[in-house]
């Protein structure tokens, strides 16, 4: 009985502790020192007292650029281009967690994508805007499978990617 006691405790700890070594993959997680990346506040996409952009206006610019995106297309499905190779894929979720701000205008959101072989691609999305007005300005693929093409760091106070 203690034992499955010490494993029931042990076992979650032991398994959310090699979390943080998983960060470096997103921008959001190592906020540098001059330029603070910062979760955003959650709330609705109308403009808050402050006109601060909200996770619900991030999310909400994403969810129209990629049903634009789709609506626009002959297969109805979102495209990207990735190494010559035109990607036809479909929404699969947006991190919720992965929606922050870069500093300057400038906000970020991971979105899983899935396309028709099974192939699932973490595509990241970078936004400007204003509260309920926010707009993709760039898209890349970031993994293939859950296998990041590139990492994070950050270089003087300036996050860049990296090779992985």
């Amino acid at each position: 009985m203690t034992l499955r006691f010490i494993v029931a405790i042990s076992a979650p700890l032991f398994l959310t502790s090699g979390l943080p070594l998983l960060d470096a993959q997103h921008p959001v997680q190592r906020p540098p020192q001059s330029q603070q990346l910062s979760q955003l506040p959650t709330g609705s996409s109308q403009q808050t007292a402050t006109n601060e952009v909200t996770n619900a206006d991030i999310f909400a610019g994403i969810k129209r650029h990629i049903a634009t995106e789709r609506k626009n297309s002959v297969d109805r499905k979102f495209h990207i281009n990735y190494r010559g190779k035109n990607l036809a894929i479909d929404l699969v979720r947006v991190h919720n967690d992965r929606l922050s701000s870069l500093g300057g205008g400038k906000y970020f959101a991971c979105v899983d994508m899935k396309a028709a072989d099974g192939t699932v691609y973490d595509i990241d999305f970078f936004m400007a805007g204003q509260p309920g007005n926010m707009t993709v300005t760039e898209t890349s693929v970031h993994k293939i499978n859950g296998k990041p093409l590139y990492n994070w760091k950050e270089q003087n106070g300036v996050w860049k990617k990296v090779q992985a």
